[in-house]
């Protein structure tokens, strides 16, 4: 791998991907509130709301495990035009959505939607992750700074769209605010096909589907570690918390629901940006230029049960208090801020040894399988999200966050860095 200092090309295709990424990860977070929201204010349960992400989950975990070989076969580029324009129709078939349908209908058909936008948006993160392995520096702590920053800024950016969305949804209605994300994602697309410099690689004829199973013990065990981490995030983030906060905020009449979406909103969103502000500055965080690759793979365990600390307290408080409270609800803010920050830690972490680990020559196949595993586990997430909070409400939620946190820091635990795992075959 060359130094891209060297290979201008190389740069601006960096450039051109990330900003398709953002302008991506924007419709994505804005699509996510908009619909959890709306369908919330329509009479959706908590269980409910968390069917409607199902599809969603699954169809990234099948689309992440088919776009390595896909990209690999065809090209990054062709992966990343793909999710956005699945994406820009996924858009488009929301707007037909009819409000006389019946719930299961309606609950049927956002589901095919989401299992659309989620292949789109795996399909786009895939591409986005891997030319970073291409692309990036090879000197220093080139490739884990090219890493945090594009998936930090991708974060900010999704923040950004959780707030967009709540507050399209107040200003100009459900059907409005999904056509217009669709129509500014079709002129971005129609603006990479044009712009797109060269610098990623076309494909190989040869690739074979079965190259996607990864061999690598690190790989595998990255990848277990990613299910559990994500999904402790998930099973607060997709549902329970937006809907406490709603329950909280609002007191049921429209001018209380507009304050309690703009209010729930703002939280979500500013979550997501100081999540990715965190991830950006991982490197720094971690003193990433400073340390070999041995060092950092000893400190994933650390970090992630100093994760697990956060939950485990909210859990003790949720199980403390009698029911919505405003001490709690701080506490909450307060301790998800927090967790916030760790997670970016982790993430960021984790977002540097997949690369770390892979070879150039199968990046897309080791990336792929890695994400489809970050997909298992948001896919668990939600689906626990809505059970966990209907059946035992903030602290079984809280708690199975705790448990799942736990088990990453496990796996995380057993990691070698990549001279020892050489030396074990």
């Amino acid at each position: 791998m060359t130094d891209t200092s060297a290979r201008p090309d190389g740069l601006s295709a960096y450039i051109a991907v990330t900003a398709a990424y953002w302008a991506f990860m924007l419709t994505d977070g804005a699509l996510r509130m908009l619909v959890l929201l709306h369908f919330h204010t329509i009479g959706f349960s908590p269980v409910q709301l968390a069917y409607l992400f199902v599809l969603y989950e699954v169809a990234g975990m099948v689309t992440n495990l088919c776009a390595g070989w896909i990209a690999a076969r065809f090209g990054l580029t062709a992966t990343l035009y793909a999710g956005l324009g699945i994406q820009v129709l996924a858009l488009l078939a929301l707007t037909q959505l009819d409000p006389d349908w019946a719930i299961g209908a309606s609950v049927a058909f956002v589901m095919m939607v989401q299992g659309a936008s989620g292949v789109a948006k795996d399909l786009a993160k895939m591409s986005s992750k891997s030319a970073v392995k291409i692309l990036a520096p090879a000197r220093g702590d080139g490739l884990f700074r090219w890493v945090a920053i594009l998936t930090g800024s991708k974060n900010v950016v999704k923040g950004l769209g959780f707030l967009l969305g709540a507050a399209l949804l107040a200003a100009l209605g459900f059907a409005t605010a999904v056509l217009g994300m669709a129509a500014i994602l079709a002129v971005i697309l129609l603006a990479v096909l044009i712009a797109m410099p060269a610098g990623l690689p076309k494909g190989r004829k040869g690739a074979k589907f079965s190259e996607v199973f990864s061999k690598s013990a690190n790989v595998n065990r990255l990848s277990a570690a990613r299910v559990f981490l994500f999904g402790a995030r998930d099973v607060w983030f997709v549902v329970g918390i937006p809907i406490y906060f709603y329950a909280v905020l609002s007191d049921g009449s429209e001018a209380g629901n507009r304050a309690a979406f703009f209010l729930i909103g703002t939280f979500m969103s500013l979550w997501i940006i100081l999540y990715g502000a965190i991830q950006a500055s991982a490197p720094r965080i971690l003193r990433a230029g400073m340390r070999n690759e041995a060092e950092l793979v000893s400190s994933a365990g650390g970090w992630a049960w100093v994760l697990a600390a956060v939950p485990a307290v909210l859990t003790v408080a949720a199980w403390a208090a009698s029911g919505p409270q405003m001490w709690l609800t701080m506490t909450l803010i307060a301790g998800l801020l927090l967790f916030g920050g760790l997670f970016a830690i982790n993430s960021a972490l984790h977002s540097y040894l997949i690369l770390a680990f892979t070879k150039a020559e199968r990046v897309t196949m080791d990336v792929g399988f890695y994400y489809m595993a970050n997909a298992a586990g948001r896919l668990a997430g939600t689906v626990l999200s809505g059970l966990t909070y209907q059946v035992g409400g903030l602290t079984l939620m809280l708690g199975t966050a705790t448990v799942m946190v736990a088990a990453s820091a496990v796996v995380s635990g057993r990691l070698s860095h990549v001279q020892q795992e050489n030396e074990a075959k």
